[in-house]
């Protein structure tokens, strides 16, 4: 072959490399997940700081008139009027809580209400846990009618009852008692029946036939399955009948007559009604804030119930 014909290929260059490109240590993807990555962190962690101040706020709008409560009754009638109002009383009038207990009948009322928000509470979230029970699992004709049924009372309004009602506790001569305020709530509540049986309707039906073929009995089932089951349900519902009848005024204003057996909601309307006038607020305040104190008691007592309740509702839901 001739010198001629010898074809010289010329060297290549090596190609250049692209930033972000094939040969760059950095790719373009891994470069814009990393970006998109560190503003979805932002993101979200300007959404909690927003929360969090959102529920601060709300925090502060619940808690001002309780905080209000309890400063005017360490206050003077005097103090009460001061411009600008004084969030720190100036001096502490402890007397204020002293004087309570000889004003008026407030230990007979506190105790009158124990009595009446306990044992409706107690015996009636039961009742109302058995009845959801039968609702939810059992096996019984007419089932969802009789339920159908009960849920209709709750669109009668309790100004049509209250006069039939009435006139038949007065005619057994249960007027002037507490038994008007405790007997109709021993047989459950709607509300909380409904609910119960709604939360029980997430639980399988397998696990009460499972049992119900090992020999146990529908009692036995709710006891070591169903109630430990609905637990965190039954202590909400529990604290919200509890606040109910505690603070219950219109049933005690329309039976009860005698200072011996009002609540404590009608004592501390007694209050108002006679230191109102003598510009007592201070009194009228730290009455108030005990008959709260129950009520905080309990929730602090069943708080982690509710928290695992709402958490349970929001995972079923």
């Amino acid at each position: 072959m001739s010198a001629q014909n010898v074809i010289t290929t010329p060297p290549l260059e090596p190609s250049q490399e692209i930033p972000g490109g094939p040969g760059d240590g950095k790719p373009a993807g891994r470069a814009r997940g990393g970006r998109s990555s560190r503003s979805a962190t932002e993101t979200l962690r300007l959404g909690n700081i927003l929360t969090t101040l959102i529920l601060s706020v709300g925090a502060i709008v619940m808690i001002a008139p309780l905080a209000w409560t309890f400063s005017t009754s360490l206050k003077t009638k005097d103090g009460v009027f001061e411009l600008p109002p004084q969030w720190i009383p100036d001096p502490f009038v402890w007397e204020n809580y002293a004087r309570i207990w000889t004003a008026g009948p407030l230990l007979t009322g506190i105790q009158n209400s124990l009595i009446v928000a306990c044992s409706v509470t107690i015996v009636g979230s039961l009742a109302s846990a058995l009845a959801a029970f039968a609702f939810a699992k059992m096996r019984m004709p007419f089932k969802n009618v009789l339920f159908l049924g009960l849920l209709s009372g709750l669109m009668i309004p309790f100004p049509t009852l209250m006069i039939p009602q009435f006139t038949i506790f007065a005619s057994i001569g249960w007027v002037d008692t507490l038994l008007p305020l405790i007997v109709p709530g021993l047989f459950g509540n709607i509300i909380m029946i409904f609910f119960l049986r709604q939360f029980l309707n997430s639980i399988p039906d397998s696990i009460v036939e499972a049992a119900r073929i090992d020999g146990a009995s529908y009692l036995q089932i709710f006891w070591t399955l169903i109630l430990p089951a609905i637990r965190p349900a039954l202590a909400a519902q529990f604290i919200l009948w509890f606040m109910a009848m505690w603070n219950d005024y219109l049933a005690p204003i329309i039976y009860l007559n005698s200072p011996g057996t009002q609540t404590l909601q009608l004592v501390i309307a007694n209050f108002n009604a006679q230191y109102a006038i003598q510009t007592d607020y201070p009194l009228i305040m730290a009455a108030s804030f005990v008959a709260l104190l129950p009520v905080l008691v309990v929730f602090v007592v069943f708080q982690r119930q509710i928290i695992e309740s709402i958490a349970l509702s929001g995972s079923k839901g």
